[in-house]
């Protein structure tokens, strides 16, 4: 089974100014190392803690979006990143009604980010 009939769902970290950014344009485009890259940055759900402690340590303001990884098509790719695991990466747009599910990232007394119930 590929990894992309595995995970229904995809997760993307930005921070709240980047979301309400893409809100007025009704896509997102891409963070500065996604438009440096050449693709849009996801993770899966077993990827997303490691994502926020490597990436936004301790940074507040962020919000996590659900993708449904089904609707974004042949445009989003699996691609061996970090470790050798297999990443999703988006080459184009993501267009926001894919989005299924927004949750704020707060921290915990340890500066951590705490995971929405059902992201692994």
């Amino acid at each position: 089974m590929t990894p992309h009939a595995m995970a229904k769902k995809i997760y993307k970290i930005l921070a709240d100014a980047a979301y309400d950014a893409a809100k007025s344009e009704g896509r997102f485009f891409g963070t500065a190392d996604d438009l440096r890259d050449g693709f849009i940055h996801f993770s899966a759900g077993h990827q997303v803690a490691e994502t926020l402690a490597k990436h936004y340590p301790g940074e507040e303001e962020l919000v996590l979006l659900a993708v449904d990884a089904d609707r974004l098509g042949p445009a989003l790719k699996w691609e061996e990143s970090r470790g050798g695991d297999l990443f999703p990466h988006l080459y184009g747009p993501l267009d926001l009604d894919t989005i299924v599910a927004e949750a704020p990232l707060a921290l915990d007394d340890d500066n951590r980010h705490i995971l929405p119930e059902g992201v692994a």
